[in-house]
C-alpha cells in the first residue's frame, strides 16, 4: 500500500467517525455555513501576472515537520498583506498536522479572501464540513476518485455554492475525470505515490487541458522564473506551501517573491 493508499484509507475511517459524532443538520446550522463563498475561478481569469495561492501547512509525509509552531492567522493575515490571490489551509490531521481550527482561525483573520480546504476529499460529508468551515472552493484529487466520484463530488460542491480545483498528476487522470462541473484545473508536479516533484509534468498537461477551465500549477515552485515560464503555458494561478512554510517568515518570503515576479514581467512579457 502506498502513502497515498493509505492516507485515503485512513480518511473513510475520519469520515466516518465525524459522522456519526456530527450530523448533517448540524453542519448547516453553523454559522459559516451561510457565508457567500468569494470566486477563485473569477479572480484568477482576470490575473495578468502569476497569481499566488499561498498555503498554510505544518507538516507532510515527506518532509515531516516543516513549520510545527506556526499560528495560522498571523501566517495566513501575512500572507493576504503579501498580495495573495487565495489561501489554501491543510485540514488533515494525521498525515500533515491541520485541523479545523486552523482553517477557522485563517478564515477568521481574511473573511474576504478566497480560502481552499485543502485535504482528501472522498465523501460527499466532508463538503458539508468545508461549506460549515466557511471554504470558498474545495480540492478534489483525481488519483483518490473514479470518474463518477469526481463528477458527483463536484456537482454537490456547486449545489453547495463552492469551487471546485481538479487536482491531476498526468494525462490519463485528466482524460478521465475531467468534466464541466469542474471550475479549476490544478497540475501536481509532485507525484503522491513516490514524491518525485517536476514542474514538467505542468509544462506536458498544459495543452491538453481545454481553456474553457482555469489552469493552476502546484508543487515544486520557488522563483519567478518559472512561475512565468508557466504563466506563458497557460498557468495563471501557483500553489506554494513547503517554499514559504520553511522559513521563518513565510509572509515574507512570499513578498519577496511578488517582488521578483514584478521585476521579471517586463522581460517575459517582450520574449
Amino acid at each position: 500500500m502506498n502513502i497515498l493508499e493509505q492516507i485515503v484509507a485512513n480518511k473513510r475511517k475520519e469520515v466516518d467517525a465525524a459522522r456519526q459524532e456530527v450530523p448533517l443538520a448540524e453542519l448547516e446550522r453553523r454559522p459559516l455555513f451561510a457565508r457567500v463563498p468569494v470566486s477563485l475561478k473569477a479572480a484568477l481569469e482576470k490575473a495578468e501576472v502569476p497569481a499566488i495561492i499561498s498555503e498554510f501547512k505544518k507538516q507532510s509525509p515527506s518532509k515531516g515537520v516543516i513549520n510545527g509552531n506556526a499560528r495560522p492567522e498571523v501566517v495566513t493575515r501575512g500572507y493576504a498583506e503579501a498580495g495573495a490571490a487565495a489561501l489554501s489551509v491543510l485540514t488533515d490531521k494525521h498525515y500533515f498536522g491541520g485541523d479545523f481550527d486552523d482553517f477557522l482561525a485563517a478564515r477568521a483573520a481574511n473573511p474576504g479572501i478566497p480560502m481552499l480546504r485543502k485535504d482528501f476529499i472522498i465523501d460527499e460529508y466532508q463538503l458539508f464540513e468545508a461549506k460549515a468551515i466557511g471554504a470558498d472552493l474545495v480540492l478534489l484529487i483525481a488519483a483518490c476518485l473514479s470518474p463518477s466520484e469526481v463528477r458527483e463530488l463536484s456537482l454537490k460542491a456547486h449545489r453547495l455554492g463552492m469551487e471546485v480545483l481538479l487536482e491531476v498528476h498526468n494525462a490519463e487522470e485528466l482524460q478521465q475525470t475531467l468534466c464541466d462541473s469542474v471550475d479549476i484545473v490544478g497540475v501536481n508536479n509532485r507525484n503522491l505515490k513516490n514524491f518525485v516533484t517536476s514542474i514538467d509534468v505542468s509544462l506536458e498537461l498544459s495543452e491538453q487541458i481545454p481553456d474553457t477551465f482555469v489552469k493552476i500549477s502546484e508543487s515544486g515552485l520557488k522563483d519567478a522564473k518559472t512561475l512565468w515560464k508557466l504563466f506563458r503555458a497557460g498557468y495563471k494561478g501557483f500553489l506554494i506551501g513547503e517554499t514559504f512554510m520553511k522559513t521563518e517568515t513565510p509572509a515574507k518570503t512570499l513578498q519577496a517573491l511578488q517582488e521578483q515576479i514584478a521585476g521579471q514581467r517586463a522581460l517575459f512579457e517582450h520574449t
